[in-house]
Formats: structure tokens, sequence, C-alpha cells
């Protein structure tokens, strides 16, 4: 049986921008993404402190060490610059290996590692 686990998690990051004419996804920095064990194209939930907003998106490459987090394209309409966000990736697992698996959790400070 396969189940569906927290494979990584950036937990507690500051939205730095939200541009709403982009074509959509999250742009995270390249640090952060390192960090986390997160990959450009990867499938994340998105889960705001600030107002409760919980949706998915995909990630882009930022510019590594800018401390980026923008939301784009529809996902700017639920974020405001400054909310605080988790960020979390899931990965698909044997139900036995899951038991052992230790995801990667990133508690950056000022969107640094």
């Amino acid at each position: 049986m396969m189940i569906e686990v927290m494979k990584s998690k950036l937990h507690c990051v500051q939205v730095t921008e939200a541009n709403l004419n982009y074509m959509g996804s999250i742009t995270i920095d390249e640090d952060l993404m390192d960090a986390a064990n997160m990959i450009a194209g990867e499938k994340v939930q998105v889960l705001d402190n600030n107002n409760g907003e919980r949706f998915e998106t995909y990630i882009i490459k930022g510019e590594r060490g800018s401390g980026c987090i923008c939301l784009n394209g529809a996902a700017a309409r639920k974020v405001q610059v400054g909310d605080t966000v988790i960020i979390i990736s899931y990965a698909l697992m044997d139900f036995e290996e899951a038991k052992t698996f230790k995801p990667n959790v990133v508690f950056p400070r000022d969107n640094r590692v």
C-alpha cells in the first residue's frame, strides 16, 4: 500500500512578493529549496497563517540568497506581502517505508537558512 506523507516543510517564511500578472506558481529562494529538499516544478501546499488560506501550486526557482517567497498568478490574490506562510511538499511511499521516513523541516530566520 502507498500512502502520502509530508516530505518537506518550510515553516513560517514571509511572503516577499505577490505578482498577479505572472502565469502561476510560487517562486522560492533556491537556498531555501535546497535546505528543504524541494525542486523546481514540485507540487506544494501553501498555508497562510494570517488569513487561513490553503492552496496548492508548484515551485519555480528564485534567486539564490534573495529570501524570495513570491506568490504568482491567481495565488497572489490569496496572500499579502508580509504574511507568514508554511510551504509543504508530500511524497508517495510504501507504508512500511513511511513509518521510518524523516521529512526535511526547515525553520528559516528572516527567509534565510
